[in-house]
């Protein structure tokens, strides 16, 4: 069986460290707010060439504290995509704001010539996602948030390393916000999730709306102090020190998961260009950390069935764009608004990536794709 992501192979390589990082923070006796995490913060936001990092629970409520952070709430419009992880439209409904979609491009990404026909008087934020590990066209939304005032928030969780014009993703915005799921580039062995900024500001309330809302100083002694004081109304929301520690021993090998996914990506380019798949393509801006690899067929369920019949495993991300979906049916968006993401809906799905994918099951994938392509045709 090939499995869509293989956890248990990644443990076994990485065991050693990180069974180490586990017993250095359960001696330490600090599990929350402790000193990994601050060191996590620092590197992580540092090697996404920002200043500030704030760890969360998931990038959910990365997302969310982002944007109460910048003061968009009640009646605001954020505007965003419908081919995404539910989350992205969750948070900003959490924030009190409406979304607002705009459709796809090639890419699968936020199609950046439709955003200023949704501006409206209430539009007060931009949340491009940097889907399947690809960033947006920044500059281009950098263009539209300046001429109407409007905040940037990335939804980085699926693009953790992720460049545009070599510049990091998490690093283009007012606040990038990343998710540290198992599956993710960088994942941990739980949830979690990061706010990164260049704005003291914005971190500073970001770590008090992660805490209730509380302003947390240490005392002399070293200890946090214990007034339990909400400044404003927060939420509870933490990356604790266990999965701080492994994710600092995990980021010394970001780089190295990228070049692996990059590799895997680039033989499947090469041996399936002759199949009727659609593959991903890599804007020449970008450089694409390929959390999934991503393919289009108009026969996708068929195609889907015979992969699965030969024990290969996969996933369709998203097989429901979320204005469609029964939660979000209040938005009054309809089918056949948004045609491309509809469309890409009903023939996306992902061949296996992940690291510790072998060349030997590379080559199954292939083989399988290749036969069942001739089949179908």
């Amino acid at each position: 069986m090939i499995k869509v992501w293989d956890y248990k192979k990644e443990y076994q390589n990485e065991k050693e460290e990180s069974l180490a990082a586990v017993e250095a923070v359960f001696e330490s006796g600090v599990l929350v707010f402790g000193p990994h995490l601050e060191e996590f913060e620092k590197k992580f936001a540092n090697y996404c060439d920002c200043k500030y990092g704030v760890g969360v629970g998931n990038c959910t409520d990365a997302l969310e504290i982002a944007l109460r952070a910048l003061k968009i709430g009640n009646g605001d419009e954020v505007i965003t995509v419908s081919n995404t992880a539910v989350p992205t439209v969750s948070a900003i409904v959490s924030a009190g704001a409406i979304p607002v979609f705009v459709d796809v491009d090639e890419y699968h990404l936020m199609d950046v010539s439709k955003i200023e026909d949704v501006v409206t008087e209430k539009t007060k934020c931009i949340l491009p996602v940097h889907l399947y590990g690809q960033s947006v066209d920044m500059d281009s939304v950098a263009k539209l948030a300046q001429k109407y005032n409007l905040k940037i928030v990335e939804d980085c969780a699926q693009a953790h390393g992720a460049t545009y014009k070599g510049k990091k993703v998490g690093s283009m915005s007012d606040a990038g916000a990343f998710s540290f799921y198992p599956t993710k580039v960088l994942g941990a062995y739980g949830d979690g999730g990061m706010i990164t900024t260049n704005s003291e500001e914005l971190g500073d309330i970001s770590q008090r709306l992660r805490f209730y809302g509380m302003e947390k100083k240490k005392m002399s002694s070293g200890h946090w102090n214990g007034k339990y004081y909400s400044l404003e109304h927060g939420i509870n929301s933490r990356l604790d020190e266990l999965h701080a520690a492994i994710l600092l021993k995990k980021l010394n090998h970001l780089d190295e998961y990228i070049l692996t996914r990059r590799k895997i990506a680039k033989r499947y380019d090469n041996e399936l260009s002759s199949t009727s798949m659609i593959l991903p393509r890599e804007r020449h801006d970008n450089k694409y950390a390929y959390y999934v690899y991503v393919v289009k067929h108009p026969k996708r369920d068929l195609f889907v069935e015979k992969l699965r019949e030969r024990d290969i495993h996969l996933n369709i991300s998203y097989p429901w764009p979320i204005h469609t979906m029964a939660g979000y049916e209040y938005l009054g968006w309809k089918d056949g608004d948004l045609p491309i993401t509809e469309r890409y809906a009903n023939e996306i799905f992902s061949l296996p990536m992940y690291p510790t994918l072998t060349n030997d099951e590379q080559t199954e994938v292939i083989n399988a794709v290749k036969e069942i392509d001739k089949m179908l045709m």
